[in-house]
């Protein structure tokens, strides 16, 4: 334990520093990365499972939408608060809590014995999941310079992506031999071991130690997250809904999500029972779209932060977002226009690759416009994408089960996308909320 003498001539007791295992900054971005990737095998593993779900627990296509959609509401709902708790408390503390929450009910879905069951557990699995990606933010912007947390972001959703593509070479083994409730007892372990981890070696230094501003090392700690001065709440909170830069951010995502969620939720499902995929053949037809992903989000997390240093933020942000968009929702229709396997294989695979390609920009931006209280704005605009993915899970569930088409919702979702890009190019990176 380290003490340390103040101004005011007071002794001030502080944690110590993490140990060092060969430059701090590198080790958190590495467990950030391993988090996204549990996140997603946590999350991605319903979808895979749930054609052996619905027939077990004799669900409806509508009922499994709210299956889908119970863990999107509490996961949309609890992004503000996480990000806040996250911000204010410190993330050590919260992720490790988290995480260990997640994993717990992930493991309790195993238990589920019908449909009334398996919404309150998703419902709850939902609210430790809403604090993975704000605090992930808030992290990133305390430890990483402003030319650098485009790639960080890059590494941290790519990663994520891998744990989606992972999730049907880890869950469909299992469920062939064993069933399917194993493979969410397994999965909730790995989650309850980071978490302990975590904890043992994270410190939320950058803050706990910062030197005076006017030193060196003072002034560019401020340009990793800006001004050390804390707004109250309701200060914040006017400023923040008083600005039509949040009010776009949120919407820009609302309707991007609204296409990424279809990969989270119903795409398995949809390959399976629309496409008419084999099981076996299953494993790549999930797995090479988020391999895909993966690739678009590393790419995407260098291209920004080139991007923004050489031309700025408004090239290196807005404009790469607002042209992935297009690209994919041109992608998702040529997906639900032309029929066969290989077809929505190879398009689907693209669209997902494409939109990605946006996802550090977009929340590169949440620092760029949030500063110190990036992973408030984070929680924010994430709210605002559940919001929207809950609307997918429960639209697709509709339209499938009204028109017996599973090619109807492709073309909603190419149509939201084409939204999404719009109001990204209106997006304005240079000017911060706070």
């Amino acid at each position: 334990m380290e003490y340390k003498i103040s101004k005011e001539g007071k002794v001030k007791r502080s944690d110590p520093q993490p140990p060092n295992l060969g430059g701090s900054k590198n080790i958190i971005l590495v467990m950030l990365v391993i988090l996204g990737v549990v996140t997603f095998l946590d999350r991605i593993n319903i979808s895979v499972a749930g054609s052996e779900i619905i027939k077990d627990l004799n669900l409806t296509p509508l009922q499994w939408g709210w299956v889908q959609s119970a863990f999107i509401l509490s996961y949309g709902l609890m992004q503000i608060p996480m990000g806040a708790f996250g911000d204010r408390q410190g993330h050590r503390k919260v992720l490790a809590l988290i995480v260990l929450w997640w994993s717990l009910f992930t493991a309790f879905t195993g238990m589920a014995g019908g449909l009334a069951s398996l919404l309150v557990i998703r419902f709850m699995f939902g609210i430790g999941e809403a604090g993975s990606s704000p605090c992930s933010t808030g992290v990133i912007s305390r430890w990483f310079k402003k030319e650098e947390v485009g790639k960080a972001q890059g590494f941290v959703w790519a990663a994520s992506r891998m744990g989606g593509a992972l999730t049907p070479f880890v869950v469909i083994p299992v469920m062939t031999t064993v069933g399917w409730r194993t493979a969410f007892y397994l999965l909730g372990a790995l989650g309850i071991v980071w978490a302990a981890v975590w904890y043992w070696y994270y410190r939320d230094s950058p803050l706990q130690n910062r030197p005076h501003p006017d030193s060196p090392k003072g002034r560019e700690k401020e340009e990793r997250y800006g001004s050390s001065a804390v707004a109250s709440d309701g200060s914040l909170w006017h400023r923040i809904l008083r600005s039509p830069q949040f009010w776009i951010i949120c919407a820009m995502y609302f309707f991007y999500a609204f296409g990424s969620w279809f990969f989270f939720s119903w795409f398995p499902t949809f390959m399976e029972l629309g496409r008419g995929f084999e099981k076996s053949e299953l494993t790549y037809a999930v797995a090479v779209p988020f391999i895909m992903s993966m690739v678009g989000n590393i790419y995407g997390g260098y291209l920004t932060d080139k991007l923004s240093s050489k031309y700025g933020l408004k090239i290196g942000r807005k404009a790469l977002g607002s042209t992935s968009l297009a690209l994919s929702a041109a992608c998702m229709f040529l997906a639900a226009f032309i029929p066969g396997k290989m077809a929505v294989f190879i398009f689907l695979s693209l669209c997902f690759g494409i939109f990605d390609l946006m996802l550090p920009s977009a929340w590169a931006l949440c620092i760029d416009l949030g500063k110190h209280h990036a992973g408030t704005i984070a929680g924010a605009m994430n709210t605002a994408g559940n919001i929207g993915g809950f609307c997918c899970g429960i639209l697709f569930g509709q339209l499938v089960q009204s028109s017996g088409n599973y090619n109807l919702p492709l073309y909603m979702i190419a149509g939201m996308l084409i939204i999404s890009s719009i109001l990204f190019a209106f997006i304005n990176p240079t000017k911060s909320i706070v």
